[in-house]
């Protein structure tokens, strides 16, 4: 029973499940790619404008997007998903034309693009955005009521897109280097999204306008908005780059929940500060935002619905017991500021860069707080939700994201690689290494990849064939005859070698297998043999 739940849920963490021989259709290829549309100009800035219309479920608004011209083009690629509408677009006064090719908006631009020129547009749009069926792991709003029935709305898009809701670039390779946020609401509601809160300001319909401004660049899943009858706390955290701003905003009915359950950010920010250096955000501040969905992790805006309980939603996702010392969304959503926000995939097939290092933070809060043993049981523990269905990394430029074993198969092979270190500091410096070297970047997994081979000087190009693009989990073969160990990989890629550290007669032993077999030799009989749990491989005797 315990593993068809933890198979279950790996279902839900997932989106679904395609087929590395799914056909794609024109409109991925639209989403997916870096269009003539979209390449010829750079983002810079979005100020986007909404209103929220709790009583038909819609929104309106206009987003202005501020560009620079790399190379003159006159057509421009915007998105927005059905059956939400592009009404308008105009630039310096005068409405342009555009036609639509599935959710994709190619907009003629009359003014001539100069190379280095700094040009806005606005676009205008409308309607009913789809409805989250199952978020977060499906895209829309979210429009529930509270205990009191009052309403609580919110959204989530990963994987879906941002332009669920609104219009923008919606590819993740490029990213705005700030962003305003204005969000009108009923005047009994509250709005939080990104960034910091500026200014309310109070209209003359009954409604406000909550204006908040982030002031890094941030990937369009990770803009949000949250409405409801919030209640705020905050507390101050010192970190490594001084006081961070932390706000907490829940019902109101859960005040006191939230005040015990949330003890764990601070928690959360000494051990992620300790492996992976200072929160990237510093400048918007931290917050944990209540929502009526499980959780997901905007940036500088965490939205949490663990129902204010430690593990997943009251359960250990490793079976070790390790996974009810801690709320799961707080520390794997807030880890996401680390390895999605700050660091953030060109494209959606390198998702394991956002998940594997995520669901490895679990691992590592663990061990900050409760020790290595703690934390090599947990992640051990979390084998049991591999399925080795298909690749980690998707297809490119299609919008295809890999298997979901990039949770947790992931995870699984980053602490196989912190293994073969030997010295959790380097271990250690080279996560901390990746978020200043990636700072506030987009990045592909040959990055990613080079960087962790060149800083631990060691060629991992094979090892991570093995685990990111193949399904076969290396299997170590041995055979033991008196004084006599004979070994040998299988299931492996081509120059897969890496060396296993076991216990030879319980003494620490260090092999070297490759595709054919070795022998070594020992001056006494092999009584006993053991390979080290913490490597993620399988054995054959």
């Amino acid at each position: 029973m315990k593993k068809i739940i933890f198979n279950l849920f790996l279902l839900l963490i997932s989106a679904p499940l395609f087929s590395q021989n799914k056909i794609f259709t024109h409109q991925d290829t639209l989403r997916g790619s870096i269009t003539k549309e979209r390449i010829w100009w750079d983002l810079k800035h979005y100020d986007l404008n909404i209103k929220v219309f709790p009583e038909t479920t819609s929104i309106s608004g206009n987003n202005n997007i501020i560009y620079k011209v790399l190379d003159p083009y006159q057509i421009m690629q915007i998105d927005l998903q059905d059956p939400m509408k592009i009404t308008k677009i105009t630039q310096n006064d005068s409405e342009l034309s555009f036609t639509k090719d599935g959710y994709s908006y190619f907009i003629q631009l009359k003014d001539k693009q100069v190379k280095g020129d700094t040009n806005k547009l606005t676009v205008f749009f409308e309607g009913e955005p789809v409805i989250a069926k199952r978020p977060p792991w499906d895209g829309g709003l979210t429009w529930e009521k509270d205990n009191n029935s009052i309403d609580f709305i919110a959204t989530s898009c990963q994987g879906a897109g941002a332009s669920l809701w609104w219009p923008c670039k919606d590819h993740m390779y490029d990213e705005p280097e700030n962003m305003a946020i204005n969000i009108t609401t009923p005047n009994h509601l509250m709005d939080v999204s990104n960034g910091r809160l500026k200014n309310v300001t109070e209209n003359a319909d009954y409604t406000k306008t909550f204006h908040w401004y982030v002031e890094n660049p941030i990937n369009n899943y990770g803009v949000n908005m949250n409405i409801g009858d919030y209640a705020h706390f905050s507390e101050k955290y010192e970190g490594e780059k001084g006081l961070l701003d932390c706000d907490y905003y829940v019902l109101k009915e859960n005040l006191g929940k939230a005040k015990e359950q949330f003890k764990d950010v601070k928690r959360m920010l000494q051990a992620f500060e300790h492996w992976f250096g200072p929160y990237p955000f510093y400048e918007d501040s931290f917050k944990l935002v209540e929502v009526p969905y499980l959780g997901m992790e905007h940036q500088s805006s965490v939205t949490y619905g663990n129902q204010y309980q430690n593990g997943y939603l009251g359960r250990d996702l490793s079976g070790t017991g390790w996974g009810l010392k801690f709320d799961f969304i707080i520390i794997h959503e807030s880890g996401h500021e680390w390895f999605a926000n700050n660091i953030t995939y060109k494209d959606i097939a390198d998702m394991w860069i956002h998940e594997s290092f995520t669901a490895y933070s679990e691992t590592l809060f663990l061990d900050y707080h409760y020790g290595t043993e703690a934390g090599n049981e947990y992640v051990i523990g979390t084998r049991e939700n591999i399925q080795n269905d298909r690749p980690i990394i998707g297809i490119y430029n299609v919008n295809h994201e890999g298997s979901g074993d990039m949770y947790y198969k992931g995870s699984n092979m980053l602490h196989t690689l912190r293994q073969l270190l030997e010295d959790d500091e380097k271990f250690r410096e080279i996560l901390r290494g990746l978020n200043n070297e990636f700072y506030h970047q987009t990045v592909t997994t040959e990055q990613i990849e080079n960087y962790i081979s060149e800083h631990t000087k060691i060629d991992l190009s094979a090892f991570f064939n093995q685990y990111l693009r193949d399904i076969r989990i290396p299997k170590l073969v041995y055979k033991i005859s008196k004084n006599k160990l004979k070994f040998k990989w299988v299931n492996i890629v081509e120059d897969f070698d890496m060396p296993v550290k076991t216990y030879l007669n319980d003494s620490e032993r260090w092999i070297f297998p490759t595709k054919e077999w070795k022998v070594l030799l020992l001056e006494t009989p092999i009584l006993s043999f053991e390979i080290d749990k913490n490597f993620y491989i399988e054995s054959k005797n």
